[in-house]
């Protein structure tokens, strides 16, 4: 064992600095076996692999040896509110309990901060008509006279999905970069300066992809040099990294674009007289696109647009009106910093679009432009009142690959759920992984003592009719011995809302995805002490309610994804081409770890207990369902509604014996699909 291994455990064993400094720190061994694996591989400069259950307290297990090291280390999280826990709650208890003195840094993508030239620019902005708009704006420009560091993150009360984010925020193509009047106080400036000097920098999923992308188009870093990576929830990367190794355009960004040649006009004398023609015919070019696109499933694939007459047009429409904006711009841009920023985001767009659109007269400006891969995607997306145009490469483990190697540092990828059936093959290939270091470092908690999986019996296939009907006839008695408490995960937001009309004016509180910011449902189910959450697939992930409150996780089908997905048709179709079996290979390991993130939402503590109740009959009907069971936590199973009634109805203490149903289930080995 390496001296860094044996420091790391050492720290987290009974009698070590975070058992003598932090209150309710619990010693595991399964934290300390991971805690030696990932030292091993940042010494040595390894790659690691490890998948650690829920309750392994692997968050510790990967500061402590990042802490001890003293290496330069960039900590990759898969949300900001994940990023947020780190830097503000775990980092600074575990980096005070060591007593090391090593500085860190919190650095978000560059549209999380104030930029205060934008706030400059918004002031007297007329899209702000509500009474509502109006005081938050007044709020934001409180907050901006005395913020330290500018994160948007401070204003708690500001939704996340707010329109007045992008009127204060930058982007990569609005950001005016040194020319920038404020460019001694930008807080995206300062933000990365802090990180270039710090030794541990806790960043996001979405940031450290928008920098490898940089760095592969060779524009430069955003992050700095490293020796040790750690990339926590690293089971959501290879599909972030595929929109970020892609391109793309869409109606959002063109009214911003719209909007701002306006703004930035009236700063020039006679420029809003010759930008208002122009930006109106972009504006009316793109509301009659996406007029052209109703009746359009909501997503498809490039040939689906080109293939009608009234779309080519409509797309026409919208680069000869971009063309013009970029004319009329092209003399006005040496007028302002504003505007010639203005006139470069016209040129990329167009360029992005003439890609898109796969024509061969290249866009002036752009002759040396790379010619789209073989291996790409083209697909679009409907929105209720807009649109979105991608380019998304099939294989990501290339490039991931290459900047991994060139870095020459330690890269230590983890979550609960990386493995399938404990094979790890599924996300080192597509991480560009070869023969990597693994370590599979089950739950801890005592699952046959703490839960049960019930599979109600004689419900009939999942799309078939009535399913839906069935299945809640089916939850009824279990909502009813659990006493609510319950989170009811589906597949479809179709699911969802017939389920939620079906529950609604029972006697358990609801709460429904979509009714109420989802910070604010999770307070509210969390405050309740009997409410049922009903969420899709998006809460499979970060829902973390301890205790009481959640004591049954209901999930109605195996979470296969959307054939309505472009890119993943396009991949499995890769895979077929390739002689490979894309239900195999992608399909259902793909299934297996979107199951277990749902399953994690159960038991978060050791004081934990509840039930899971997997509704999908392919579990024992089909051959591959073993494969799912396999996958999971060791719980206790039973297909009787008797035993779901009895483990509630028992009164459990630490000393308990493990509960044990009246009749488990056979699983049928049976031949199968989908």
């Amino acid at each position: 064992m390496s001296r860094l291994a044996h420091a790391s455990r050492a720290a987290l064993s009974e009698g070590g600095a975070l058992a003598e400094r932090l209150d309710a720190f619990v010693p595991r061994a399964a934290q300390q076996r991971l805690t030696a694996a990932i030292a091993e591989a940042i010494e040595q400069r390894d790659v690691l692999l490890a998948e650690a259950g829920t309750g392994t307290g692997k968050t510790f297990a990967y500061l402590v040896p990042a802490l001890l090291s003293g290496l330069k280390t960039i900590v990759s999280t898969g949300t900001r509110a994940l990023q947020d826990q780190l830097y503000h709650r775990d980092l600074p208890r575990v980096r005070d309990a060591l007593g090391t003195g090593l500085k860190s840094a919190l650095l978000k993508g560059r549209a999380n901060y104030l930029c205060r030239y934008r706030l400059q620019q918004a002031r007297g902005e007329p899209r702000l008509t509500s009474r509502e708009q109006v005081d938050q704006f007044q709020r934001i420009v409180a907050w901006a006279g005395r913020t330290q560091f500018g994160d948007m993150a401070e204003l708690a009360a500001l939704p996340e999905d707010s329109p007045l984010l992008p009127l204060v925020t930058s982007t990569v193509d609005s950001c005016l970069g040194s020319d920038c009047p404020y460019w001694d106080e930008c807080f995206v400036v300062q933000a990365r300066q802090r990180a270039q000097a710090a030794d541990i920098v806790v960043v996001n999923h979405h940031l450290l992809l928008a920098d490898l992308a940089l760095k592969q188009e060779g524009f430069g870093e955003i992050l700095p040099g490293a020796q040790a990576f750690v990339i926590d929830e690293a089971h959501q990367l290879p599909e972030l990294a595929a929109s970020f190794f892609g391109e793309g355009f869409g109606m959002r960004p063109l009214q911003e674009l719209a909007r701002d040649c306006l703004a930035e006009s009236r700063e020039v004398p006679g420029a809003l007289a010759g930008l208002q023609a122009p930006v109106q015919a972009v504006e009316q070019a793109l509301r009659e696109l996406r007029a052209a696109m109703e009746g359009l499933p909501v997503r498809g694939t490039r040939d689906r647009i080109l293939s009608q007459a009234a779309l080519r047009d409509g797309f026409a429409a919208l680069m000869d009106a971009l063309s013009a904006l970029r004319q009329t711009l092209a003399p006005l841009a040496e007028a302002s910093p504003g505007l010639d920023a203005c006139a470069a985001r016209a040129q990329d767009t167009a360029a992005r679009l003439s890609r898109w659109l796969g024509e061969d007269e290249p866009v002036p400006g752009f002759d040396d432009a790379p010619p789209p891969q073989d291996a790409d995607v083209f697909w679009y997306e409907l929105t209720l009142r807009g649109f979105r145009c991608q380019r998304t490469p099939l294989d990501v483990s290339g490039p991931l690959r290459e900047h991994r190697q060139r870095s020459h540092a330690a890269w230590i990828f983890t979550s609960a759920t990386l493995a399938v059936g404990g094979d790890f093959d599924h996300l080192a290939l597509r991480l560009g992984l070869d023969d990597p270091q693994t370590l599979l470092q089950p739950s801890p908690f005592d699952w046959p003592r703490q839960a049960l999986c019930y599979l109600p019996p004689g419900l009939p296939e999942p799309n078939a009719r009535g399913y839906g009907t069935a299945l809640i006839d089916a939850l009824r008695p279990v909502l009813e011995a659990s006493r609510g408490r319950a989170f009811l995960l589906f597949a479809s937001h179709r699911a969802l809302r017939e389920a939620a009309e079906t529950l609604r004016g029972g006697p358990w509180p609801l709460f429904v995805q979509g009714e109420a910011p989802r910070a604010t449902l999770l307070q509210r189910f969390r405050d309740s002490g009997n409410g049922v959450l009903l969420g899709s697939a998006s809460f499979r992930e970060g829902v973390d309610v301890v205790g009481d409150a959640l004591s049954v996780v209901v999930i109605d089908k195996l979470p296969f994804a959307a054939p309505d997905d472009p890119v993943f048709e396009a991949r499995l179709d890769a895979i077929r081409r390739s002689g490979g079996n894309p239900f195999r290979d992608e399909q259902l390991p793909q299934a297996v770890i979107a199951l277990k993130q749902g399953v994690g939402r159960l038991i978060r503590s050791e004081t934990d207990r509840g039930v899971l109740v997997l509704c999908d009959p392919r579990l024992t009907g089909k051959s591959y369902g073993r494969v799912f069971l396999d996958s999971l936590p060791p719980f206790s199973r039973t297909r009787r509604v008797e035993d779901v009634q009895a483990f509630f109805a028992v009164p459990v203490t630490e000393e308990a014996p493990p509960f044990v149903p009246q009749a488990g289930i056979v699983v049928p080995a049976q031949a199968g699909t989908p």
